[in-house]
């Protein structure tokens, strides 16, 4: 009866190997994503005068930067067409 105890304790602990395992690989894929996501293409934006104006005054009355107003309007154009 021990030897039967002992045989599943190492199958347990087998078991819990690979799922400590498969956690780390998955925070470690998370780390990856997190950190691709904070790298920011630069792009070049030739917008007229009269839409940077607007964009600006919209981005003061968010208390955003320009720069973030342009980004949260282009993210919040994709979900609304991922709907």
């Amino acid at each position: 009866m021990s030897e039967n105890l002992d045989l599943k304790e190492q199958q347990l602990q087998k078991k819990l190997a690979k799922l400590e395992a498969l956690e780390k690989e998955i925070k470690d894929r998370e780390k990856k994503l997190k950190e691709s996501e904070k790298k920011k293409k630069q792009i070049l934006l030739r917008i007229a005068p009269s839409l940077w104006d607007e964009i600006a005054k919209w981005a003061e009355e968010d208390f955003r930067s320009i720069n973030g107003q342009i980004e949260y309007l282009l993210a919040e154009c994709v979900k609304k067409r991922k709907k």
